[in-house]
């Protein structure tokens, strides 16, 4: 029996990369197939068809009002077992996606009065249903293309344990503003400040003498210990909980010195055994 993958998700959201992803694993792909042919195409799937053993097929809000029969089909699916299928359902947040249609000048397939937000709304109540029903879910919001093609990889092509939850460990300055989507943060201004040392000032946390002078009274190393703690403590519950995205903040004055050191130093100690996804961002290094 061949392998079925249904691929969703808001539009924006990274639909197109992660077909082509598949598509260059050995996955054969087919996009926006109307959906009273969804079952006659897993037919070709399931029926012994020793030239395609694994299929994706992209399916978005564009099937129109057909779009509430894939779940008439979904269930029938489970209730025979006769189709060895899963759901991936890719999301991003609304600001991400009014960003990106802005950047392509692409109109939403569903803002009628010509509005992305609007359209985006709507989206979300059609397609609810399927990310409620979703094995994988990936929040692209904070992900580059080359990002997420690694994550379609990990789960689709070496098989690795995947959990429904992207972290990402923010740095930046305090100055600059707190940023609006940190789940939790922290204030690293009690560790050593290398900016008053004329010859690291101009560097950054990601050189190691920066580090190492802010790592110099043995603070910064009690304190990752007690932060990767908390976190390897809190994530499970996290992902128990369904959240998918997860933004740690680590903050210092100017974004430059302390904050990157320690958001370095904590996604090294996170990613040895991150069955999850996880990414590092520095906001403001590169501000003045």
């Amino acid at each position: 029996m061949g392998k079925l993958l249904i691929v969703t998700g808001m539009s924006g959201a990274g639909k197109t990369i992660a077909l082509k992803s598949l598509e260059d694993m050995g996955y054969y792909c087919v996009d926006n197939l109307p959906i009273p042919l969804v079952e006659k195409f897993a037919e070709l799937i399931t029926d012994g068809n020793e030239q395609i053993t694994k299929a994706a097929l992209g399916i978005d809000v564009r099937s129109g009002k057909d779009l509430p029969l894939l779940k008439e089909i979904f269930d029938d699916w489970d209730i025979k077992g006769n189709v060895d299928y899963d759901v991936l359902f890719l999301n991003a947040s609304d600001e991400t996606l009014i960003k990106r249609f802005k950047e392509t000048r692409r109109a939403h397939p569903l803002s009628k009065d010509g509005r992305v937000e609007t359209g985006i709304e709507a989206e979300r109540q059609e397609m609810g249903w399927l990310k409620d029903n979703a094995d994988f879910i990936i929040d692209t919001s904070h992900l580059l293309t080359k990002e997420l093609r690694k994550q379609i990889a990990n789960i689709f092509e070496e098989n690795r344990a995947y959990e429904n939850l992207q972290v990402t460990i923010l740095s930046f300055g305090f100055k600059y503003g707190i940023p609006d989507d940190a789940d939790l943060l922290f204030d690293v201004r009690f560790l050593p400040n290398p900016y008053y040392v004329p010859e690291l000032k101009t560097h950054t946390g990601l050189d190691q003498d920066v580090r190492d002078f802010v790592k110099k009274d043995g603070t910064a190393e009690e304190f990752l210990i007690k932060l990767h703690d908390m976190i390897s403590f809190l994530i499970p519950h996290y992902i128990e909980e369904g959240k998918n995205q997860l933004v740690i903040g680590i903050g210092c004055t100017g974004g430059k010195h302390r904050s990157v050191t320690i958001a370095c130093l904590l996604y090294e100690r996170l990613k040895k055994n991150a069955d999850y996804g996880l990414r590092l961002d520095h906001r403001d290094i590169s501000l003045r």
